[in-house]
């Protein structure tokens, strides 16, 4: 059984920076892919930013350059370094993981961007 532990979400201004982390507790396999979620009020959950246990990574047209994910294979965590950070950002950020073709899922943390 795999646990995702996410940490660092909180209030922060229009054009600040975020960076949120999601530590894997339990087996993860190497090969796979780990990354971020989020859902904003009303709206759909929706794909931020994935990168697969080989580095490639996959992120929403609406954060590629402002958003930066990173994994640390050896301790089994996935980070995401926000910045530029914008009203339309505020949402829970859920970190998941697919290992050997299942799902996992964190509780998630609140991102609040005031503006």
């Amino acid at each position: 059984q795999v646990q995702l532990v996410e940490s660092g979400g909180g209030l922060v201004q229009a054009g600040g920076s975020l960076r949120l982390s999601c530590a894997a507790a339990g087996s993860i396999f190497r090969g796979s892919i780990m990354g971020w979620f989020r859902q904003a009020p009303g709206k759909q959950r929706e794909l931020v930013a994935t990168m697969s246990g080989g580095g490639r990574t996959s992120y929403v047209d609406s954060v590629k350059g402002r958003f930066t994910i990173s994994r640390d294979n050896a301790e089994n965590t996935v980070s995401l370094q926000m910045t530029s950070l914008k009203s339309e950002d505020t949402a829970v950020y859920y970190c998941y993981a697919n290992s050997l073709m299942k799902d996992y899922w964190g509780k998630g943390t609140l991102v609040t961007v005031s503006s």
